[in-house]
Parts: C-alpha cells; structure tokens; sequence
C-alpha cells in the first residue's frame, strides 16, 4: 500500500505488528503513535490500526500501523490483514522463550500471504526486565541474519528504540519504492526506437550469397 496523495501526505505506507499475545505489540504501537504504555492494556480482540505522519528524506510518509491478536482464535483475521502491507515489525518477548521459538511460524505466514518484498524487522521487546532475560541478544541477532531481517531490542515501557524501529522499516520502503519509481521512469524513457548502430540486411544476405558453403 503506497498511495500518491496530494497536500496531506506524499506516501501512505501500511505495516502490520504481528507475534504472539503479550509480547506488547499493542503497547508498542500507542508508544509510537500517542506517545502512551498502559500497564493494564488487555489483548487485542481483532485488528486495530493507528496513524502517525513523519518525514522521510523530505518527503511525507504517512504510517498506518496494524496490530492484531495473537491469539490462535484470530487467526483467520490476521490472515487476511497483510494484504497491501509493505513493511512488518515482528515482535517477541525476551522474557519468554517460547515467544522467540514461534518467530520462524510468525515468518512463514507473513512470506505465505504478504508481498515478497515486504520490509521485516524482528523486534525484542520488553528489554526493561533485562534481569529476566531468556533470550540472548546474539541468538537473536543470529536468526535475524539468517533470515535477513533488521533486528533491535526495544521497550515500549521505556520508549527504548521504539521511535527507531518504525523509521527504519520506514525508511528501507521508501528506498525500495524509490527505486521502483525511478527504474518505472528510466523504462518509460527508454521504450522509445532503440539507439545503435544499423545494419543493412539485404547487404548482408548479398555478401554470404556468394559463398561456396563446401569449399576445401
């Protein structure tokens, strides 16, 4: 989803928070959208998404945030939510193991029904209780290399990378369409006749006529 829109913004980018319930993406998505943590927050029922407009390499990107249950119930709705999603922060808990282990099935259903090209940043929250800690930054720094992915460890409790996890993923889309944009002008400017030298066919055919193609 990047849309070209006049006055208000010049990109409108959207990106889903996936991982498993209670990782804080929830907590993660109002800190950087309202600036807010509520120690209380329940688990998302459903899908809910926020805004927040910032500028990126002079132009104005638009950010619309999904964040869904993680819930298995839901499923069937954050299935179909990733469609026309460009970027996704995959969150886990570093405090719980088994948040870190479902990070390859969070991968494989995003690769399943997002577009190849959508820009990943794994993301380990909750580093305010680094004296709780089960996962060790290099395991994860490990598996996001493996898998190609950006990786910070963030605190949405403490605003800790947060702010720095959104820009990124904001920033790599916004090379990627960049890009996109520029390589659709040149092919633009370039469907024209084709420049080059020319060659005279029936020159050619004129000369390889006479040639005996038996000659010892």
């Amino acid at each position: 989803m990047a849309y070209k829109v006049d006055h208000e913004y010049d990109y409108l980018f959207k990106i889903v928070l996936i991982g498993d319930s209670g990782v804080g993406k929830s907590n993660i998505l109002s800190r950087f959208t309202r600036n807010e943590f509520c120690l209380e927050s329940k688990s998302t029922i459903g899908v809910e998404f926020a805004t927040r407009t910032l500028q990126v390499e002079g132009k104005t990107v638009k950010a619309q945030i999904w964040d869904t249950a993680g819930q298995e119930r839901y499923r069937a709705i954050t299935s179909a939510y990733y469609r026309g999603a460009v970027g996704a922060l995959l969150v886990y808990d570093i405090t719980k193991r088994q948040t870190f282990e479902n990070v390859q099935r969070w991968l494989r259903e995003l690769r399943d029904h997002a577009d190849s090209n959508i820009v990943i940043m794994m993301a380990g929250n909750k580093s305010d209780l680094n004296h709780l800690r089960a996962i060790p930054t290099d395991d994860a720094q490990r598996l996001a290399e493996k898998e190609g992915l950006s990786f910070l460890e963030t605190s949405a409790l403490e605003a800790y990378n947060v702010e720095k996890a959104f820009q990124t993923i904001l920033f790599d889309i916004y090379k990627i369409m960049s890009k996109k944009a520029l390589a659709a002008q040149q092919a633009t400017a370039s469907s024209g006749l084709p420049q080059g030298t020319t060659i005279n066919v029936s020159n050619m055919q004129g000369n390889t006529a006479t040639r005996s193609c038996c000659s010892n």
